[in-house]
């Protein structure tokens, strides 16, 4: 929850200047209120993310925003999942599943989010947590959904503390979500989806793990909001 239109028109500034790989495929996240200043206002060789949507088109849903909404204010994308939505407003495998349903039947592509607690971590069920929050979206969507959806693995126990998987650490959990995409959708699901590492990415820590067979990209938290968000994108240069 962060922004404001004086500081998206500055760090868009700095993006649309920045010289950055073309093979790279970046995504902005923003809260709803800037999504249409910011898909104005950014460089068109990247794209624009919701934050969070609804399960339904419109309604009695006071307060809440629609895959459409966003789709008709400049998003391609949308984000759900994120750990803060799951950890803190409490929001289930299921029904976040249902969001990428909407999402998806609303033409946005999803990047959904999954990973453990601290305390899971420590008790070695990471796998069992990552693999029950996939499994919710697995159940509802078709196999060809897929194509238009990242995985973005986000330890819980890293994001915003400073701390950060170890590249051998990601490698190992987004090595193991491949291989449960393998058996529970399809071998070319899980050789063709990205999977993506969230949780204080850096300029300085990312290179390390952009190296890794199994991270395709990441999913950037507070170094977004500043310019050695740049240095990230060309972080496989």
């Amino acid at each position: 929850m962060n922004g404001s239109v004086a500081a998206i028109k500055e760090l868009t500034s700095t993006f649309n200047a920045g010289n950055v790989s073309s093979d790279v495929e970046v995504v902005i996240g923003a809260p709803f209120v800037y999504v249409h200043l910011l898909s104005e206002t950014l460089r068109k060789d990247w794209a624009v993310a919701g934050e969070n949507c609804y399960v339904k088109s419109s309604g009695a849903f006071t307060g809440e925003i629609s895959p459409e909404m966003l789709k008709d204010v400049g998003a391609k994308w949308v984000i759900v999942g994120h750990s803060e939505r799951r950890n803190i407003l409490g929001e289930s495998d299921e029904f976040t599943a249902e969001k990428c349903v909407k999402a998806l039947a609303a033409g946005l592509k999803v990047a959904l989010c999954v990973g453990e607690l601290l305390e899971e971590r420590e008790a070695g069920v990471t796998q069992q947590v990552v693999e029950r929050q996939l499994g919710a979206a697995v159940k509802v969507l078709k196999e060809e959904d897929w194509a238009n959806i990242v995985v973005a693995y986000e330890p819980v126990w890293a994001i915003g503390t400073g701390k950060v998987a170890t590249p051998e650490q990601a490698q190992e959990t987004h090595a193991a979500i491949r291989e449960y995409l393998k058996t529970a959708v399809s071998p070319k699901v899980a050789a063709e989806t990205r999977i993506v590492y969230g949780g204080s990415v850096s300029a300085k820590n990312c290179k390390e793990a952009a190296q890794k067979p199994d991270v395709d990209g990441f999913l950037v938290g507070g170094a977004s909001l500043k310019p050695e968000f740049l240095d990230i994108v060309n972080a496989t240069q």
